[in-house]
């Protein structure tokens, strides 16, 4: 029965996504919804995405040399750092942490609208609620997450170096030679391919949770903490599963 539910709610989401692309230019102003959607979902997950890049890399670097060193292997410190970063943690971290910024915005901004009525409203009007309010978000979705998951990488391995090179004194010329040769197009692509899916399901499944806020069994403020709470935790938990099924096809 569950599996059932599951599948049910799946198809349910899958359609809201494709309804809400498909009216995407319903209700006009289609570029000043974009460009402040870019803001929302990109320019303010900036900080955060910075600054979680920057002591993962750290981490990394320090966690790195020590083990690494027990083989005698401490000058393949930029292949591990370059490689965990942008084959598995940079496209996850950056995932997660937009999902608990942006994503419960999103979740909570769209339960209010739907509690407070504004969406009947604009259906009343004859523009598609879905088109309106989602469909910018899940365009611009698909830029952003790459763009900042690229970010989140670059400035990840520049905090490996800052560990492992700067403040234990690994030869730096050695660490960035190493990231050159591990990284290559294959690896790249894996990494972008999953910040779009990761994207489209975190961007997807809080404006779901959100829109849908009235069918949670709660009324006002409570239903849009639950639609919140359940699209960030449906949205990590997607990531991951997300993760393990894009590596099993690509590996």
């Amino acid at each position: 029965m569950w599996f059932i539910n599951a599948l049910s709610k799946a198809g349910s989401l899958s359609c809201f996504s494709v309804l809400a692309l498909f009216h995407i230019r319903s209700g006009g102003t289609l570029p000043a919804r974009l460009i402040r959607t870019t803001y929302e979902l990109g320019i303010r997950c900036l900080p955060v995405i910075s600054i979680v890049a920057l002591f993962s890399g750290l981490v990394l670097g320090l966690q790195g040399h020590y083990v690494l060193a027990r083989f005698g292997a401490s000058g393949m410190l930029g292949t591990l750092v370059s490689l965990s970063l942008c084959r598995e943690l940079a496209p996850v971290l950056a995932a997660v942490m937009m999902a608990g910024q942006a994503g419960t915005a999103l979740a909570a901004e769209l339960g209010i609208q739907r509690s407070t009525e504004q969406i009947d409203a604009l259906e009343l009007m004859g523009i598609s609620a879905e088109g309106y309010l989602v469909g910018p978000r899940l365009l611009v979705a698909c830029f952003v997450f790459p763009v900042l998951t690229a970010l989140f990488t670059i400035v990840g391995i520049t905090g490996g170096w800052l560990s492992g090179c700067v403040l234990l004194n690994q030869d730096g010329h050695s660490y960035w030679s190493a990231v050159r040769l591990a990284i290559h197009s294959k690896d790249i692509n894996e990494c972008l391919t999953k910040a779009l899916a990761f994207g489209l399901l975190t961007v997807a499944l809080c404006a779901f949770q959100g829109f849908n806020a009235h069918l949670h069994g709660e009324a006002g403020a409570r239903s849009v903490s639950v639609a919140t709470v359940r699209g960030v935790v449906l949205s990590s938990i997607a990531i991951l599963v997300a993760d393990y099924l894009i590596t099993a096809l690509l590996v």
